[in-house]
Parts: C-alpha cells; structure tokens; sequence
C-alpha cells in the first residue's frame, strides 16, 4: 500500500510538471508567433503517452496490492483452520500455559449476563476466517436469529422463548409449581424423557460467527446487536486509527469497543481499485431437532488444566472447557456423574454439525433458494448420494459434490484446500462484495468464455445454548415492563436497587432487569464459578403486583444454572468454537499427542519404548479443592470463592509450609491467599487474604475442603 502511495504522488508530481511545460510552451508560442517556425512533431515521449503509461503503471501496481494481500490470506489459510486464534492477555505466569491463549479462565471470554433476557456475555477475540485474521469487540451477543420473514440485509428477530410446561402452570401454589419445574429439569440433567418430556421446553441453539467482505467501506456499521457494547468509532478510517493506536501504545479501550476489520482492494475494474471491508457478525439458530447432551464431548485442553489444577471432570464442568460434537447423535454416551457425553473419535465426511449448519441461511435470510454454476458445473448435494440434487448455496455448507470426478478421482469436495470449519453460503445482498472472473477455454480452435460472478460470506460456529421454560416462567406474576428503556420505573431513577425491602426491591422487572424466577428453586443463588464481567447480582427483591417483596434470581442465559436441590448444576451453555491452531501440522500433531498421553495403556503398542511402572512411588496427595466460608458483607453481596491446588502443593501444606494461591472469582473479584494446615486441628486455615489478616468483603479465616 506504501508504494502504491508512493506512485500515486509520484503521477501527481508528473501531471503537474508536464501542466508547467505546457504552459510555458503556450506562452512561447504566442509571444513568437510571428517569427518562428511550426512546432516540431509531437515526441512519442509526449504528455499524453507518459500520462498513459504512468496509469498503466498505477493499475498493474494496484493489481499487485490486491495480489500481495491474497498472499497474507493464502499464507494464513496453509498456517491453520478456520477458528479463534487468541484472546486478550490477562494473567503472567513463570510457564507459557499459565498464559491466555484461546482459553484462560474461560473459553472466547465467556461470562454470564443473566440478569438480561437474551444477552449472552462473551468478550473480545481475535478469530480467523477463510484466511482474514480480525479482532473482535467485546461481543456480548443477543439471541437473534435471521428473519424469516424478510429479505432485507441483516434483517433478524428474536428466537421465541420455550414455553412453560402446561403441568407446572396448574398447579396451584407456588411451593408446588417449583416441584413440578425440578421435575423437567431432573429429566433434563438425566435425558429421561419418559419421565418428562422435557423436549419441547428444553431448546437448543447453535450460536455462530459470520463474516463476509462488505461494500460499507466509508460508513460505519455495526456489525450485530448488543445491550452493552457497539464499536466506538464514527467511521471506519476513524476505527482503524483507533487501532492503530492502541496498537502502538499497547493501550485499550476501557469499555473494550475498538475492533480490527481489515480492509482489501477486491476487484481492480478498468483500472480502478474497487475496496472492500470485513465484518462480522453473532447469531443463532433454533436447532429443528432435539440435539442429546451425549453428542457434545469436552475437548482436553492441557494448558488450561495444569494452569487451574483441574482434573478432567473439573476443566469439563468450567468455564474453560470446549467441546465437540459427534458425528451422530446416536453415537455418543451420557455420563450422568461426569455431565458430558462420551464417543469414539472417528474420521467422517458429513456429520451432525453438518446438517445442523446446513440449516442455517447467510446474508439472504430463510427461504433464500441459490445455486453455484461455476466453472460450467453445478454444486449439487451431498445429503443426497443417488441423484444429482442441486444444492441450495444460500445456506452454509463445507460439503458438496460434482457430477464428475475431479483430476485426483474425488466427487465428493470440501470448501477451501485445507480448511477443516470453513462454512460458506453465497448471497445476492448489494452491500456483500462481489468477486468476478472470465473463464476461457479453446476448444477447436474456437475460445469460449464465461463470466462468473459471486458474493460469499462466512460462518464459524461458538457454542449450544439452551434455552429452558425460566425465561416465560413468572410464578410471582411480577410486572414485566419488556425492553430496558422502562428501567427507570424498576429502579424509580436509580433508588431502588434490588434489596430485599420494600423500599429497595425493584419495582417489577424488564429486557435488563430479568429476575423472576423463585429463589427457592435453587440451593445457592449463584453458581460456584463467576467472572468479573458477569452482571447477575445473585437474589435480589422485586416487588409484586401487590407490593409484596419476592427473592428472585436471574432467569436469563446462564453458563451454569446454580444448584437445583436433587438435579445438579446444570450446564447451559457448550462452547463448539473451532480453533485456528489445531488445522496447522503442530496442532494436528498435538492432538495425537495428548490422546496418547491420557490413555497410555491404550496406545501403549504405538510407543517405540513403551511406557512402563517406575520403581520409585508416587507419594505425594492428591490435588485438593477448596472453598471459603460464606459472607453476607454487601458489597459486594453474598458469595465465596473456590481454590484449586496441586498435589504438590497438598504436599507441602502436610509438610507445614505455607502456599500461596489465587481464588476463583466472585462478585468481581478474586483473592491472593497465603493458605496453611493446621496438623492437629486437621483444619485448613487462611494466614493472609491479599496481604492483610482478614479478607476485605468478610470472610472467616477458616478454609471448607470440598475435596
């Protein structure tokens, strides 16, 4: 792009210098036009061939420019797959895995934003897609799905809440109702619908990224909707110096709404250069068909596991755990003490991720009807392997198939040379950039040629989120108030804030303020494990229709649902995310590594010195889990904090040494706690809390091990 500029001044300079000639040539005509001859023929060198030649020059460096960046992407589809690459650094540590990477706490920075109807909280990434590397805003998407009624661009609605059983509607009393409600949730959690058929009122949806070239390449458009965050730019030249600035200081914006969406020149056309800007978007999709938690299956992820001390049941119930998904839904096993599914990896062409995506529409919406002609062949569908169906290019997709075999004997064809979660669905949308091409071929001496043009966007998927019947359920009938700009009659100008007294409860509830479910029906208000970006206050008052103060909690979109007494914590929300690294050659080799590694007996014969028994004994403990004591202190409000230590660690605590260790965070917060053991009491104990004898919000000294 530099020497593109470069060339540019240097035409201007040339245009202006030759303007001058020619003005003093003028000048000196008619000064002597009496007494000199006629001018001499023109120079092949003249003003007008040098102009020529300079813009010829300007376009073939234009092309060049256009060239160069398909090398960057070229370069970076050969480096991995398709997925999140990275996430903001938060932590150090003395070993590279105590380090963000993709996952640190949390999987693409998930948290919870329950308190609102349909946000679902996740921050700021940096992601691949088909070869264009791009960093995110801080996200917190919305359930959307695209419209169905519509064809306008980006055009969405919302995804309809599932109803409340009709069994726990009649029952009479609330004690009685939240029974009949642990009953569908106690199906859910054990996958029993014989003993209610929790299917119609337990929705799945699959959560994705999309991204596509735009012709918006002066105004600026938000890319998708968000009750927190949109990008804090007024164009996308304003946008990109915001970047670059925070780039080269290493600063940030506060609020985590500057992004990075590269540019391109696409097309060069007559010899102007036609631009093009990336954007992204989050949407979901309902899910047409039950989807079983057995089809979804925790990838291991070493580095977060030694960095947090977890063992595998522990990384797969947190908030740091990805999962994958089965080739079928048939093939994969609940474990009900573990929480997750368990199957037998396999290599396959289609699969249920497939066909799930296949579901989904890009830039024209549902009902979109397209088909792919290029290159004289038609894209046909893989779901169908006896007839030559054309399939419908408006949905996403990474399998199709040819009428005819290709030069390397293959019908059967995915999108990309060698990108394993490349989804691609083409549109007509004006504001998607077009890429054009001619196609020339002789044949008898005569040329053929065909003109194909196409727009294309992009899709990644993120994650399944549930959807329960607590988002209608309202057994208290508090007043719903719908969208967030009624919040000033909940909090009255901002004097109530949720207290349990009826001077402080919130004066019914809305889109921000959404507590209604009764706090009975969970043990503890919260979930053990927070973050400091989740909003859910834990149980708050909402006054009723009568002006009676109700404990209510959060009922929107949880990670994990606190505690039901006789269920479980319930996980809500399973991140899918491909990540980019695992499509390189390391990545792949990685995997196989780690599989042979946790299952030894397994592969033992794979090992050229297979592994065997040591004489020395391990003896050190096990790793141990923690809790603090409970505090009722506000603020910050009532929670506890959950630690997490090595078996080393365990070991020198019976030695009677001091260990220093980090809490989980709650209410926004976390502690650093100088932790001992006590031999004769058998009790654990707190000999600092962030340096002071007692922790700041209130809690005991004393340290619960859980186990």
């Amino acid at each position: 792009m530099f020497s593109l500029l470069v060339l540019v001044t240097v035409v201007g300079h040339a245009l202006a210098a030759n303007t001058t000639r020619h003005h003093q040539h003028v000048h000196h005509q008619h000064t002597h036009a009496a007494t000199t001859p006629p001018p001499p023929t023109p120079d092949p060198r003249s003003d007008k061939a040098r102009i020529q030649q300079l813009e010829e020059q300007l376009e073939s460096l234009t092309r060049q420019v256009m060239l160069q960046q398909l090398f960057v992407e070229e370069r970076i589809r050969s480096d991995g797959d398709s997925g999140i690459k990275q996430l903001r650094h938060n932590h150090d540590g003395t070993a590279p895995y105590f380090t963000s990477s993709f996952s640190s706490r949390s999987i693409n920075s998930i948290h919870d934003h329950s308190n609102y109807d349909r946000t679902v909280g996740m921050g700021e990434v940096i992601a691949v897609m088909n070869g264009v590397e791009f960093r995110t805003r801080h996200n917190d998407y919305k359930l959307k799905m695209p419209s169905k009624t519509s064809t306008d661009y980006h055009a969405i609605q919302d995804i309809p809440f599932p109803e409340v059983p009709p069994s726990v509607l009649q029952k009479h009393t609330i004690a009685e109702q939240i029974a009949e409600m642990k009953e569908y949730f106690k199906a859910f959690r054990y996958q029993n619908h014989r003993h209610r058929d929790y299917r119609p009122y337990f929705k799945a949806n699959l959560c994705y990224m999309e991204g596509a070239w735009t012709t918006d390449t002066k105004e600026l458009n938000e890319p998708f909707q968000s009750d927190r965050h949109s990008i804090d730019a007024s164009s996308w030249f304003d946008l990109q110096e915001k970047i670059r600035y925070t780039s080269y200081s290493g600063s940030k914006h506060n609020l985590e709404n500057f992004s990075y969406l590269p540019s391109t020149i696409i097309n060069v056309n007559n010899g102007t250069a036609e631009y093009a800007q990336w954007n992204y978007r989050i949407l979901c999709h309902p899910i047409e068909d039950d989807f079983p938690l057995s089809a979804l299956a925790p990838v291991d992820d070493l580095s977060a596991r030694l960095s947090h001390n977890f063992d595998m049941k522990t990384f797969a119930n947190s908030r740091a755990a990805r999962f994958k998904v089965a080739q079928r839904a048939k093939d994969g096993i609940y474990d009900f003490d573990l929480g997750y599914g368990q199957f037998k990896d396999k290599q396959y062409n289609m699969g249920l991720l497939d066909r799930i995506m296949m579901q989904i529409p890009g830039k024209n919406n549902y009902g979109a009807d397209l088909k792919d002609h290029s290159f004289n062949m038609t894209v046909l569908d893989v779901r169908d392997p006896v007839n030559n169906t054309a399939l419908n290019t408006a949905y996403y997709h990474r399998f199709f198939k040819y009428d005819s075999k290709g030069a390397m004997g293959i019908k059967t064809i995915h999108r990309g040379f060698a990108d394993q979660n490349l989804f691609v669905a083409q549109t007509t949308q004006p504001k998607v950039a077009k890429i054009q091409i001619d196609d020339c071929h002789t044949k008898r001496h005569v040329k053929e040629c065909h003109h194909y043009a196409a727009q294309y966007s992009y899709a990644i998927p993120l994650e399944i989120v549930f959807m329960t019947p607590l988002y209608r359920w309202n057994p208290y009938n508090l007043r719903e108030y719908g969208h967030n700009i009624h919040s000033d009659i909940i909090t009255e100008h901002m004097k109530r804030n949720g207290q349990l007294t009826a001077d402080k409860a919130y004066n019914g509830t809305n889109s921000k303020y959404f507590y209604k479910t009764p706090a009975e029906f969970f043990r503890a208000s919260k979930p053990g494990e927070t973050d400091k970006a989740d909003t859910d206050k834990g149980a708050v008052g909402v006054l009723d229709r009568q002006g009676n103060v109700r404990k209510v909690v959060a009922s929107g979109t949880h990670i994990t649902l606190p505690e039901i007494e006789g269920v479980g914590k319930l996980r809500m929300r399973y991140p899918i995310t491909p990540v980019h690294m695992d499509g390189s050659a390391e990545g792949k080799e990685l995997s196989a590594v780690v599989e042979m590694i946790n299952h030894m007996s397994k592969y033992s014969s794979y090992f050229v010195e297979p592994p065997t028994a040591t004489s020395s004994v391990h003896t050190s403990l096990p790793d141990g889990h923690f809790a603090t004591s409970y505090t009722h202190q506000d603020p910050p409000g009532f929670h506890r904090h959950e630690i997490y230590i090595s078996h080393d660690e365990m070991s020198s605590l019976a030695s009677g040494n001091i260990v220093s260790v980090f809490t989980s965070t709650d209410q926004g917060h976390e502690h650093t706690i100088d932790m001992g053991y006590n031999s004769t009491t058998g009790k654990y104990y707190i000999q600092t809390c962030d340096g002071r004898p007692h922790c700041w919000d209130g809690h005991d000294n004393d340290i619960i091990k859980i186990a």
